[in-house]
């Protein structure tokens, strides 16, 4: 995996995160969606919930858990960028802010993905 452009990567795991959350129940609202504060990978409707997805996507976790990558700096973003989304759509659903990890040691070639998904993973 190391020699993939971590983009190409990213949207790799993103695409597996994504068939994931369609299999566990939930609606794909949007993808990759930007705002001036930043971009959040995957929102998600289940149940009363809109879900903020951001993806990690790792060789392994040898190193660190992948959602270890999403540090403070990058949760406000994420908030900040939800905010924008949830005023620009109007929704009165609950916001939630999952992190789904997808492991691959064969990078993409990886037939079956480890994936770790954690729901309110920012805590707030």
């Amino acid at each position: 995996m190391n020699n993939i452009d971590p983009r190409k990567r990213g949207k790799w795991g993103e695409g597996i995160a994504r068939d994931y959350l369609r299999k566990n129940g939930y609606h794909i609202v949007a993808t990759s969606f930007r705002s001036r504060f930043g971009e959040i990978d995957i929102i998600a409707k289940q149940h009363n919930y809109i879900v903020f997805v951001e993806v990690k996507t790792r060789k392994n976790a040898n190193f660190a858990h992948a959602k270890e990558f999403v540090g403070n700096a990058k949760q406000r973003k994420i908030i900040s960028t939800a905010n924008y989304w949830i005023m620009k759509n109007n929704t009165d659903m609950q916001p939630r802010f999952d992190v789904i990890e997808v492991y691959a040691k064969d990078g993409e070639l990886t037939v079956t993905p480890d994936i770790n998904h954690i729901e309110n993973a920012f805590g707030i």
